[in-house]
């Protein structure tokens, strides 16, 4: 079921009214609600999967279960590598089981061995990357003692199904929304009108800004051999903003969905185009995943306590890991690696955390020399962006030779989809930046209308409305489905 789909129009009302009508005294029917209707969000998709949900629940429910009666340091790390084991080996099935049978069977051709094997028709169950991290959390917490195993198997099962954030994100983590399924929970009205407006402005940038960006991205794209190196950088360009649109929209009306049910997720994306640097950037782009690789990969790791080769392998690890996380494609791990080539040079400096306030914190516009900043560290993230988009390797290479190579200097081409449509969409994302950047000490963009005049706050949340209304009709696919 789509965010964005009038099923989830009718859906999120009706669950909204029994929610709180008819569950309000109680607890554990509220949580039950969850469950049942966050199944029934899941199974909207492809019921066959919810057999998957439910099977990694009851091993880690068993795990946790165990995990709090064991002592022995041997046993307790069985049960760990039992949800490991079982949580990424169906992630690896579904997701790179073809991946690794391909390049197996190219390293032996290289050799001069043909092998003959046929992959297989895997379907990928939306959301598994997701879900699959947010149990892990749960049972390595647990293990570590950093969390008490939950002996309420519905809070459990609430928590690994919960819908708004189930199918892409945020990963939270178990320590923060388990216990929120343990306290009872009264409406609040200004909560839940908050949450309202951060689901709006989700709804703006998925259906206004993704969607739009992606019809222009997607010819470009897909027809790259036909166009200047002007012409693709304005590609990259309209993808950089469809990819923060679809995810980081996808994020605001997950939080703010969760907010009309009396939860508080943590933010995803803290205005990242605005970083004055690489690191800056990992520190506010689906902060839910890089603060998870951080503390359960990196940090295991060593960190960056070690010498310079353990800074350098550390860093190269989250960085490969995360891209493979996305997708079972080379240009996800090029993608990786690149990003770790541009964070090496300042974590090598010790530059890596000087950038860790507002910019231009307290003025309207940034410096002269901020503005540089960001604007270096946005063209390195769209350049970045374009493995990310490639269908494969050598897509990703002609794409980028063709943008430095001497069309670059020629006027973009006007292509059949209209300039009507790429003035329009470049309108909606000046709006979007300006919102965003006014907002950008806040937890979301349209926060800082709280302190307007009411009348004000409602001629805004209007004109956003209509639109979305007038020019969010174009719709895609959620990117962050595939992952």
């Amino acid at each position: 079921m789509l965010f964005n789909s009038l099923d989830f129009a009718i859906f999120l009302p009706i669950v909204f009214l029994i929610y709180w009508i008819i569950a309000n005294k109680n607890l554990k029917l509220q949580n039950a609600l969850i469950v049942v209707t966050s199944y029934l969000f899941y199974g909207w998709w492809d019921w066959r999967f919810l057999s998957l949900i439910l099977f990694s629940t009851l091993i880690d429910y068993a795990v946790g279960v165990g995990l709090s009666k064991e002592e022995n340091k041997s046993k307790r790390k069985i049960l760990l590598w039992i949800s490991i084991l079982v949580n990424l080996g169906f992630l690896g099935f579904f997701k790179y089981y073809n991946f690794f049978l391909d390049n197996f069977v190219t390293a032996f051709s290289f050799f001069g061995t043909q092998i003959n094997a046929q992959g297989l028709n895997i379907i990928l169950p939306v959301g598994i990357s997701f879900y699959t991290f947010q149990t892990l959390s749960y049972t390595i917490d647990v293990y570590k003692k950093k969390l008490e195993p939950t002996k309420d198997f519905i809070a459990f099962m609430a928590f690994v199904s919960f819908f708004p954030q189930l199918v892409a994100g945020p990963i939270e983590r178990a320590t923060n929304l388990i216990p929120q399924f343990y306290k009872k929970r009264t409406f609040d009205y200004s909560q839940a009108l908050d949450g309202l407006r951060q689901v709006l402005w989700g709804l703006f940038k998925k259906m206004v800004i993704a969607d739009n960006s992606a019809l222009i991205a997607n010819e470009i794209f897909n027809n790259s051999t036909d166009y200047s190196g002007s012409t693709l950088v304005l590609g990259a360009i309209f993808f950089t903003f469809q990819i923060y649109g679809d995810f980081s929209g996808y994020s605001d009306i997950a939080i703010g969905t969760s907010r009309l049910f009396g939860f508080n997720l943590k933010q995803n994306f803290a205005f990242p185009y605005f970083s004055r640097d690489i690191a800056e950037f990992w520190r506010r782009w689906h902060i839910s995943l890089s603060t998870w690789f951080r503390d359960y990969l990196y940090i295991p790791l060593g960190g960056s306590r070690g010498g310079t080769w353990m800074k350098v392998r550390n860093t190269f690890a989250i960085f490969i890991v995360s891209g493979f996380w996305h997708g079972a494609n080379w240009t996800f791990i090029a993608w990786g690696a690149l990003n770790a080539i541009y964070f090496l040079p300042l974590l090598l400096r010790n530059k890596n955390r000087i950038n860790t306030n507002t910019v231009a914190q307290g003025k309207w516009i940034p410096s002269i020399k901020e503005f540089f900043q960001m604007g270096s560290t946005f063209s390195l993230t769209v350049l970045a962006w374009v493995f990310f988009r490639a269908e494969n390797m050598g897509h990703a290479w002609s794409y980028l030779s063709t943008i430095f190579s001497k069309s670059l200097f020629s006027v973009p081409y006007a292509f059949g989809l209209g300039v009507d449509l790429m003035i329009l969409t470049m309108l909606f994302i000046i709006i979007l930046i300006s919102v965003e950047w006014v907002g950008r000490n806040k937890k979301y963009a349209l926060e800082f209308h709280k302190k307007w005049n009411p009348f004000y706050q409602w001629i805004v949340l209007y004109f956003i409305a209509i639109i979305i209304f007038l020019f969010g009709q174009r719709q895609q696919d959620f990117i962050y489905f595939q992952f």
